[in-house]
């Protein structure tokens, strides 16, 4: 039998109501104050990546770079590449898992967001989680969210301001709300 961090990760509806809920309000918890631990005052890259170690339970490249603020509805379920750089005021909910490929710059006040609820009102608390990966070197604008069970392709963009709501395919460049192709990425060898 799965346990509900199992469930979570296998993208099972998980309802509060289930007697071990307990044990994912324990976890945003631990995600609540090691964010604000890391957005409290002036905090050099090393302890950065401590906090974000920590935080996720892995070690973190050296070539991370996230600027705060910066605040993770979990903690557990985040997993960046090599040469990421986060801008500041950053929201990831990575209760349904967040990869992130390598050489990714993400924009300041990007909000990923791994969890849905149920449609019908006799649904609508349960917590419907899907992961979002970001594939190699992708450029994710100003103010995007990206939704829950996105994949994005390597090298595409994703333009200031866009809802992504569903797969973006590699060297491509999306925008607009839902977002949908705009063009190619200049200078794509596929």
């Amino acid at each position: 039998m799965k346990d509900i961090f199992e469930q979570d990760m296998a993208g099972e509806p998980v309802s509060i109501d289930e007697p071990e809920y307990y044990k994912i309000n324990e976890q945003i918890i631990k995600a609540q104050k090691i964010s604000a631990e890391l957005n409290c005052g002036y905090k050099t890259p090393e302890e950065v990546r401590a906090l974000i170690a920590e935080l996720t339970g892995t070690e973190p490249n050296e070539t991370l770079r996230l600027i705060p603020p910066f605040q993770s509805g979990f903690g557990r379920n985040l997993r960046f590449g090599h040469q990421v750089f986060v801008n500041t005021g950053c929201f990831f909910m990575d209760r349904g898992g967040i990869t992130i490929g390598d050489d990714v710059l993400i924009g300041s006040n990007v909000v990923l967001a791994t969890i849905n609820h149920g449609l019908s009102p006799d649904t609508r608390t349960d917590n419907c989680p899907a992961p979002i990966d970001i594939g190699r070197g992708v450029w994710i604008g100003s103010h995007v969210t990206v939704l829950p069970g996105v994949r994005v392709g390597d090298y595409a963009v994703l333009a200031a301001g866009a809802v992504v709501t569903k797969d973006v395919p590699a060297y491509t460049v999306v925008g607009g709300v839902p977002a949908r192709v705009i063009k190619t990425v200049p200078g794509a060898s596929k």
